[in-house]
This record gives structure tokens, sequence and C-alpha cells, in this order.
């Protein structure tokens, strides 16, 4: 028996809109904001509005895509937090008259948990592996870096957190800093595959545990970048691919050390990677790495589950449709979460 979710993702500058069939992805339409790059980073009030602009079109889309009517729908599920509080606004907004008005059940989703959850989506007729509970999940983004033990779908236990800066966030940095436009992350794994990643060695800054510390490496490549650049004012032109090819390897570097120890740690062989930064090229290579070599098995997004997207959002409100987990009209949205199984601080 089908079962029909529409899922809204406007958690910050992405509008996007998803509906799926259980599991089965029949739709995902995401609505970019280029407004932002001449800014240097997302204005909240710039972000509102224009997800203001695109949600009706974006989710009218992911209908016709589907080829299900509205009223097919059996529940709707949104993004409650975390994120920019004005966007999220939107999507709340939408979703609750959205089932108000088909009298159907309304389902409030925490955005982390639903990057861990996108690896239980698959295409129509795709014969896919999914990870098996217990697994560990290495959550990377701009605003979040985390290992995870994820027990069950809404039983997600952390192990260790950035103290300070998230790996999304270093790229992004660190990216500003050599000169490079908004969004500088996917840039710099663009001009690393051009560059030696040995060519320049960057501190990993300590964290106890399983946590993570990436604010010391912004700091080294300002500091390094400073002294070079008054010795030759065109280094960073000079050598903008060994740059971003370092900066990348410190990173993964950072990222996999505390991962490999979570491994041992926990005796768990299947590893998960999910959240933005899970589309960067060098840290994908290193989880094939790590099962070609037969350390665990990974398990990587497509590319399209990488970033913000509505059909993480809907597979996660599917499986609190299965368990009759619903919202009241009362829920409110979150900038920030406690931690990845959504509850809010």
């Amino acid at each position: 028996m089908a079962t029909y979710i529409l899922g809204i993702e406007s958690s910050c500058d992405d509008t996007s809109a998803a509906v799926i069939d259980g599991t089965c992805i029949l739709s995902n339409v995401i609505a970019n904001q280029d407004v932002h790059r001449k800014f240097g980073g997302v204005v909240p009030e710039l972000a509102s509005r224009a997800h203001q602009q695109n949600i009706i079109p974006v989710i009218d889309r992911a209908l016709s895509i589907a080829n299900i009517n509205k009223n097919q729908q059996h529940a709707v599920a949104f993004t409650n937090g975390p994120g920019l509080l004005g966007s999220l606004l939107v999507g709340t907004s939408f979703a609750k008259a959205f089932a108000l008005a088909l009298d159907i059940p309304l389902i409030q989703i925490d955005h982390i948990n639903a990057h861990v959850l996108a690896h239980f989506l698959h295409a129509k007729d795709e014969d896919k592996k999914v990870p098996e509970f217990p697994f560990l999940c290495l959550l990377v983004s701009g605003g979040h870096t985390q290992i995870v033990k994820v027990n069950d779908y809404f039983n997600l236990e952390i192990l260790g957190s950035t103290i300070d800066d998230a790996a999304g966030e270093a790229f992004d940095k660190t990216a500003k800093i050599i000169g490079l436009p908004y969004p500088g992350g996917p840039l710099i794994d663009k001009y690393a595959k051009e560059g030696n990643p040995k060519r320049f060695k960057f501190p990993h800054p300590s964290a106890p545990g399983l946590n993570f510390s990436f604010s010391g490496l912004k700091t080294s490549v300002l500091y390094f970048l400073r002294d070079e650049l008054k010795k030759d004012p065109d280094f960073i032109t000079e050598n903008r691919n060994d740059l971003c090819a370092s900066v990348q390897k410190t990173i993964v570097d950072i990222l996999m050390g505390k991962l490999e120890k979570a491994v041992k740690q926990t005796g768990i062989t299947q590893v998960a990677v999910a959240g933005g930064v899970s589309a960067n090229s060098a840290l994908r290579n290193a989880f094939i790495a790590k099962q070609e070599a037969g350390e665990w098995e990974s398990f990587i997004p497509k590319f399209e589950f990488c970033t913000d997207n509505a059909a993480m959002i809907a597979v996660t409100g599917y499986f609190k449709y299965l368990n009759k987990d619903f919202s009241s009209q009362d829920s409110t949205p979150y900038s920030r979460s406690k931690n990845v199984s959504g509850n809010s601080k």
C-alpha cells in the first residue's frame, strides 16, 4: 500500500520540496538562492523573502513531477529546526496550512536527524544496501560536525562533536582567507584536485576524546599567509591549488582520524557520512579507501542528498508516520538543537 509523504525543507537558503512513497523518491525539487553570493554569506532576511517567493512553485513542481495529487498525501513533514528562524517560519507556516486544509498529519523534523536518515532513501527499482543498526555516522556540514552512533531511526547518540567551528565552516573561512568567493568549500575542492596536498603542513588542533576543533586551523592559515605575503605579494595566486589541497587534506585527516578512533572504541564497522561536506571529493575518497582496505563498510550518499534537500525530510517523516509521531499546530521552529534527535534548546 502506498504511503505518500510531502517533505518541505527551508532551514537556510535552499527551498526544497519532495514527494516520496515509503522510502522511494518520486520527486525532489530544490530552488537555490544566488542572491547571497555578493554578500559573502547567507543574509537571513533575504533568505526568508526568497523562501516566500519560491515555496509555492517548488511544491507545485514536486507534486507535478511525482504525478501525485495533493489530496493523495498521507502527511506533510517539514523542517522545524535547527536553522534560520525566518526561513524556518516560511516552511513551517506552509506545512501547517497544508496539513490543516487537507486534514492530514503534520510531522516536524529535526534537520540534523534527517541528514542521517537520507541513507534510507532510494530511487524506484534501485537495489540499494542501507546501513544496519547500530552504525556510525560522521555528520559534517557548515554548522555541525559530529560522530553519531545510530542505534535506531530516532535513537542517535553523539560520541563526539566540534568544540568550536564545524568542518564546513572551516572550509568556508579558510576559503575566504585565500580569497575565494562564497561558497568557498566547493571551490577548495575544485582547486585541490590540481594541487599537491603535501606541499604545506598545517597543525591538527587538539580536542579531547572524539571531539573536534577547527578554529585553530583557520588561525594557522591566516598567520601562514600573512607571513608569506610579506615575502611575496603573489604567493596566494601562485600557490592557490597547493594551498587548497593542503587545507583540504588537513581537514579530512582530522575527520578521519577521529572516526578511526570511534570505530576502534565501538567495534562498529558500518560507517556512514552525511551532511553538506560529505559532497567533498577527498572525504568521499577517504571513505572509499577505508572500505577497499577492509577496515569498514562505507555508506556514502548521492550528491543530491548531501546538501539540504526535502527528500531527507520526507523519509524521516515517513518513519515518524509509521510510529504515529505527529505534531500539533502549536509547534514552533528552533534555531539550534541540543542533539541530533531533535530536542531543542
